[in-house]
């Protein structure tokens, strides 16, 4: 675990952006700031699934949302294209807005550099660091956010996501996802998906 007062100051000030995310989402009973609760999320499972991660890869997990509400998908073309768009714009914004924040604490150039890498989704087949965040991405999506998504989409939509998702990740990643305490409509949907997918 890292815990140099850098790293302690960059996590704090990274939270407390997130700490003004107006959408909330309830937990243990109290409403919290959506993009806090995500990066709290990612923080949990990059500690479960790789303990000894470098310190750029801790500091790109907790900031992977970071202020995502101030780029809304609306504000973009509703179709593929548009989607692209938005996903392309939001990591670049995510990459600037931590890099800004670990400038002013005073990282060195190469930590931000690789920070942002991360953010940008650079190198993500040839990067184990960057599979490592994949997983993790995709492993907090499955435990706590695709059963309401799901339920939003019909399977038709779902299955292609799902293979997508799993395509994303590795064998490691693939062994904690089926590890995961879901739903039996989620596990039966992902089991689908994936016999379809052979």
């Amino acid at each position: 675990m890292i815990l140099n007062e850098k790293y302690t100051q960059a996590i704090a000030a990274f939270d407390a952006i997130n700490r003004e995310d107006p959408n909330t989402e309830a937990f243990e009973g109290k409403p919290v700031p959506k993009e806090l609760l995500y990066a709290q999320r990612m923080t949990q499972w990059l500690n479960q699934l790789a303990p000894k991660a470098s310190e750029a890869l801790r500091l790109a997990g907790r900031s992977q949302h970071i202020a995502r509400w101030k780029i809304p998908r609306s504000d973009y073309p509703m179709d593929r294209k548009g989607y692209h768009q938005w996903r392309t714009s939001l990591n670049r914004f995510h990459a600037d807005t931590a890099a800004a924040i670990l400038h002013e604490l005073g990282y060195d150039e190469a930590t931000i550099e690789r920070v942002s890498g991360f953010l940008m989704k650079k190198h993500l087949k040839d990067d184990p660091e960057m599979q490592i965040l994949e997983d993790v991405i995709c492993l907090v999506f499955l435990e706590s956010y695709f059963a309401d998504f799901s339920k939003k989409h019909d399977e038709e939509k779902m299955i292609p996501i799902i293979q997508k998702t799993w395509n994303k990740m590795t064998p490691r990643g693939h062994k904690a996802a089926l590890a995961l305490h879901l739903s039996p409509e989620s596990m039966e949907l992902i089991k689908k998906a994936l016999d379809k997918g052979k």
